[in-house]
C-alpha cells in the first residue's frame, strides 16, 4: 500500500476529500438524476464505496474514481428502476387478465420473496441481485466486487439455499 493510499484511509484525509469533491459531485449527479434525494443517496453510496476501497484507490486518481463510482451507481439505479417499472407493468397486465385470488397469491408470493431476499446476508443478497435482477454473469460480478468467481458461486449457492428453504424453487 502506497503512502497516498494510506492517506485516503485516514479519517482526516477522507473528510478533506469529501469536502473537496462532494459539492461538485452532488451537482454532477443531480444533473443526471434531476432528483435531489436520489442525488444525495448516490453521493453517500459513492463515498461509502470509496471508504470501503480506500486502500485500493490512489490519492492522485480519487476524483476519477469518485465520478466513475457515481456514474456506475446512477446507471445501476436506472436499471433497478426499469426492473421495478417492468414488474409494475406486468402486474397491471395480470390484474386485467387474472382472478382476484391469483392476484392476491401472486402479491403474497412477491412480498415473501422480497422479504426473503432482504433478509439474506448482505454479500449473498448483493450477488443474488446482480445475477438475477441485473442479469450479470458470475465473471462480471466477480470483477465488480473484486472477488473470485468461486466466491460468487458460493454466495449465490448459499442465497439460493435460503430462498428455496423459505419459498421453494424460483
Amino acid at each position: 500500500m502506497s503512502k497516498d493510499q494510506q492517506k485516503i484511509c485516514q479519517e482526516k484525509t477522507f473528510e478533506a476529500v469529501y469536502k473537496q469533491y462532494s459539492k461538485e459531485l452532488r451537482r454532477f449527479i443531480f444533473f443526471k438524476t434531476q432528483d435531489l434525494d436520489k442525488a444525495e443517496d448516490i453521493l453517500q453510496e459513492t463515498f461509502i464505496k470509496l471508504w470501503d476501497n480506500c486502500g485500493k484507490v490512489n490519492y492522485d486518481s480519487v476524483k476519477g474514481y469518485l465520478y466513475t463510482i457515481a456514474t456506475n451507481t446512477f446507471l445501476n439505479t436506472i436499471k433497478h428502476d426499469k426492473v421495478v417499472r417492468k414488474h409494475q407493468d406486468a402486474l397491471v397486465m395480470h390484474k386485467n387478465n387474472e382472478s382476484p385470488e391469483f392476484i392476491m397469491l401472486e402479491k403474497e408470493f412477491m412480498d415473501k420473496l422480497e422479504r426473503t431476499i432482504d433478509a439474506l446476508p448482505e454479500k449473498q443478497k448483493e450477488v443474488f441481485l446482480l445475477s438475477r435482477i441485473e442479469k450479470k454473469k458470475y465473471k462480471e460480478i466477480a470483477d465488480h466486487l473484486d472477488i473470485s468467481v468461486k466466491a460468487v458461486e458460493k454466495r449465490m449457492h448459499l442465497a439460493l439455499v435460503v430462498i428455496r428453504e423459505k419459498i421453494g424453487n424460483i
